[in-house]
């Protein structure tokens, strides 16, 4: 086993060993490399390994991972499930933050100046507020009573799947509605 390996060795790395070896070497490549910074050196520098792997880079194909499906409901649930719970996450987390900073940076910000900028702000801010806010949490809490129904495993069938996500869809809007109106 050791003469082979150190047979193939030599035929890797002896071009003209190889050659002998093999009559039409391009028919029978054997899958080793052989790159020459410079045709008078064989030896390769870093930044010359740098610059070839930049170049192999820009012609390498990328996969196209997402772009070859076709969308569909599941998808775009999921991703807005993680986006939406995300972003009442943030806004809980920064509500809090103001709420205790602001009065130690010089700012009041407590219950009776928020009602007050509420009370005083026009009815279409008020709407559109309640629509912007209403909307991400009704339709998170919404899929998320989904999943919870899917842990008993009722629905998990493709046609299941479907038809909560349509049913999610449709009672985030109804609910979104209702909260805005209030």
């Amino acid at each position: 086993m050791l003469a082979t390996r150190s047979m193939l060795k030599t035929i890797a790395q002896n071009p003209a060993a190889r050659a002998a070896m093999f009559k039409n070497t391009a028919a029978a490549p054997m899958g080793v490399r052989h790159f020459n910074a410079t045709r008078v050196s064989k030896e390769q520098s870093p930044a010359a390994e740098s610059e070839l792997l930049r170049q192999q880079r820009k012609v390498r194909p990328t996969s196209p991972h997402v772009t070859i499906y076709q969308p569909q409901l599941t998808w775009y649930m999921s991703g807005a499930h993680r986006i939406t719970g995300t972003a009442l996450g943030l806004g809980f987390y920064a509500g809090a933050l103001a709420y205790l900073t602001a009065p130690a940076l010089g700012y009041t910000f407590d219950t009776a100046a928020i009602i007050s900028s509420v009370a005083a702000a026009p009815v279409a801010l008020k709407v559109a507020a309640k629509t912007i806010v209403g909307f991400p949490f009704v339709f998170h809490c919404l899929n998320g009573i989904r999943h919870l129904v899917w842990d008993t495993t009722r629905f998990i069938d493709i046609k299941g799947v479907y038809k909560t996500g349509y049913i999610v869809l449709g009672s985030s809007l109804a609910g979104t509605l209702y909260l805005a109106s209030l």
